[in-house]
């Protein structure tokens, strides 16, 4: 692993003047390609970032805090309930990867299934120990964005949410996949659907659930919700409850998952009660990384591109921060049909 330069001792701190003076541009051309400025071209940004890199350049964060009462600092704000086999990981590196070359800094933040997610939020905001903060779980009324919103603290979400408000967030249409999932399963004959779904008390399920219902009422199809576990459960617990519900009379012959972990899991269980995945059932599910086919080729899987949500985020809240319009304030990714597939 290569380090980064760092000024001899003895020397003076590399400034930004020094990078001027080695570059021949002006100081606030330096300091706006470091900041990333969009009307600075990419050709300068690169040659002030390697020129920044070559004489070990370090921002004086506490400096810049004094003069602008910036920190440079973005905050993910994370739940530890969070699977590594979900979006999770992809999220961080989306995001950190968009940051890359900007005057900004991620930290990832968490909280605790036994916390009031507020707390976090209210303690950056009153705080000030970043100068923005990203989120997910985004719930229909959700006070965390209420009270940024009511303190005009910069944020974007992956999530919407159902309070009425303007606010920069990018999404997976997750009703699209209830629905298109469904007639997915319909085509290939199936006729007692499963959803494993995420938290209720999530934004995104509501839309996952809302469009699973609509397209099974249409094609006259059985659906239920499972009430004992959800697509964030831990493994041990979903694969319990599948084995359980499938050892039943009028088992379902149909799965949709709303989690990678969780469509592992509801797999095992159903084969745990004697079934076989692609005969006596299909399933359907999400992901971000590509990984369910190696699993079972069986599976019908549909890609969520976190990487760009992360990317636009970041840009989002960037924007936001700088008081300056995004190019989009607001995204979502809407699958089709033709993005639901099997590997058999």
């Amino acid at each position: 692993m290569t380090e980064s330069p760092l000024p001899l001792v003895g020397t003076e701190r590399p400034t930004l003047k020094t990078i001027a003076a080695e570059t021949g541009l002006a100081i606030a051309t330096v300091s706006r390609a470091l900041k990333d400025a969009p009307d600075i071209g990419a050709e300068t940004k690169q040659r002030v970032r390697e020129t920044a890199q070559r004489l070990g350049y370090r921002q004086n964060r506490a400096a810049v805090r004094l003069r602008t009462g910036k920190t440079n600092v973005i905050a993910l704000l994370l739940s530890t309930e969070s699977d590594v086999m979900n979006h999770t990981s992809k999220l961080i590196y989306s995001i950190a990867e968009a940051l890359r070359g900007t005057a900004y800094h991620l930290v990832v933040m968490p909280f605790f299934p036994d916390q009031d997610p507020l707390d976090t939020v209210r303690y950056i905001v009153e705080t000030e120990s970043a100068d923005g903060i990203i989120l997910n779980q985004t719930k229909p009324d959700d006070p965390r964005i209420r009270y940024m919103v009511d303190h005009s603290f910069p944020f974007a979400t992956h999530g919407r949410t159902d309070m009425g408000l303007d606010h920069p967030y990018f999404d997976f249409d997750n009703e699209a996949f209830g629905r298109l999932a469904v007639e997915v399963l319909a085509k290939k004959g199936r006729r007692h659907i499963l959803m494993v779904a995420p938290p209720r008390n999530h934004m995104y399920s509501r839309h996952m659930i809302l469009g699973a219902v609509e397209a099974a009422a249409a094609h006259d199809l059985t659906f239920e919700v499972c009430t004992t576990v959800t697509s964030d459960s831990p493994a041990a617990d979903v694969e319990a409850a599948m084995a359980a519900r499938f050892g039943q009379p009028n088992r379902p012959d149909a799965i949709i998952s709303g989690s990678t972990t969780s469509a592992i899991a509801a797999t095992t269980g159903a084969e745990h009660a004697g079934l076989m995945l692609g005969r006596d059932f299909d399933l359907v599910s999400k992901e971000a990384i590509r990984f369910l086919h190696r699993f079972r080729k069986e599976m019908i899987v549909v890609q969520e591109d976190v990487g760009r949500a992360g990317n636009f985020l970041a840009r989002a809240v960037m924007a936001a921060i700088e008081g300056r319009a995004p190019d989009e304030g607001q995204g979502l990714e809407v699958p089709q049909l033709s993005d639901f597939r099997s590997a058999v």
